[in-house]
């Protein structure tokens, strides 16, 4: 007699079916170790014990998935939730939560909200400010090297273990160009950063690699022009400083031609580093679908505008900002691109994850998952 069994996947089972399964030596990666700032923090601002934004400790911060809030700028999971599960790994832990050693064979997250690609003295330098958080992405870089150790014993065990891991540096330098970008509101302004914030991120990833890692993965930044934030703060009466779909033109303009830069600095970068693969992943094609055609990606919602916010043309208000008792939430995240006005959604997440992994955001491709997003 046959039987049958049927297995429901709830989150918890989930979870657990992919911490079984990451020690399968047929799975692509055995770890994946993450650097960057918002968009991929899974929690070391919140383990900082920093005071800005004490908003995002509490609901509606997490509502969409964790029902409650889980160290993460959005509604529910980030990029970098969607691709360790699809890899069939565990969502990465904060590194300043495990700092002690415990837990790390399956990857790490070192990413801070609020961190830019080059250390903080440059904006206190300038004048710019304030800055959320000191850990910059030299400090983060240190970090793990700091946990190297409890990676891995010597080079030909730590050869062996990096060859079957990820590393994700970035989004990285989004922060350098938005502090200047709000304290001067001057696209302009922007321009003079770029070869140093590429500078850092590309000597960063240079340290990696001297440190053993083989396959890295190096985002460009979001459609900032698309950005309800961005949008609130360059507010503008002039129709020809938007394009067709509403979003500023220069702001994006300016993504563009930093994102090229960057491009161009890894292909230099590949070419001094044969042994490795570095990925250049594409933030801006990926997102930019969503922008221009949501009711394609599943989104009815005012694209543009925050979901969640204390009003305004875009739903985005600094004295009333998401997780104050004076905003509002839309009824379905699900539908919206932009959560808080800089972040984004669960939704929008899970197709920049897609878009990354499946392509033809990746650039030569990630390495082909075992687990569908669904």
């Amino acid at each position: 007699m046959k039987t049958c069994v049927l297995l429901i996947f709830t989150s918890f089972t989930l979870d657990l079916f992919q911490k079984v399964v990451s020690g399968n030596a047929s799975l692509p990666y055995d770890a994946i170790f993450n650097f960057g700032d918002s968009l991929s923090d899974t929690g070391n601002f919140l383990a900082s014990g920093n005071k800005a934004f004490l908003e995002f400790k509490s609901l509606p911060y997490g509502e969409t998935f964790f029902k409650k809030p889980a160290g993460r700028f959005s509604d529910g999971r980030l990029s970098i939730d969607f691709i360790a599960g699809a890899y069939g790994l565990p969502y990465l832990p904060p590194y300043l939560t495990v700092a002690n050693g415990k837990n790390v064979q399956r990857g790490v997250n070192f990413a801070v909200a609020g961190a830019t690609a080059l250390d903080t003295k440059y904006f206190s330098k300038n004048g710019i400010g304030p800055v959320w958080t000191n850990n910059s992405l030299n400090i983060q870089v240190g970090w793990f090297k700091k946990l190297k150790p409890s990676l891995c014993s010597n080079k030909a065990d730590c050869d062996r273990y990096f060859n079957r891991s990820l590393f994700v540096v970035g989004e990285i330098g989004g922060n350098d160009h938005n502090y200047v970008a709000t304290a001067t509101k001057n696209v302009s302004k922007l321009r003079p950063m770029v070869p140093l914030v590429i500078e850092a991120i590309t000597k960063a990833t240079s340290e990696l690699i001297a440190e053993g890692a083989v396959e890295l993965m190096v985002p460009g930044n979001l459609p900032s022009g698309c950005s309800a934030m961005y949008l609130t703060t360059f507010l503008s009466k002039n129709k020809e400083d938007y394009d067709e779909h509403g979003c500023f033109k220069a702001l994006n303009e300016f993504v563009m031609y930093y994102n090229s830069q960057l491009f161009a600095a890894l292909k230099i970068l590949q070419r001094n580093n044969p042994r490795a693969r570095i990925i250049y992943g594409d933030y801006y094609g990926a997102a930019l679908r969503f922008f221009h055609a949501p009711y394609h990606h599943g989104l009815s919602g005012e694209t543009l505008s925050a979901c969640c916010g204390g009003g305004g043309p875009y739903n985005v208000n600094i004295s009333a900002g998401c997780g104050n008792s004076n905003s509002k939430v839309c009824q379905n995240p699900s539908t919206f691109a932009n959560w808080d006005g800089i972040h984004l959604t669960e939704a929008a997440n899970k197709i920049l994850a897609k878009g990354l992994i499946e392509g033809p955001f990746s650039k030569p491709p990630l390495k082909p998952s075992p687990f569908k997003i669904p």
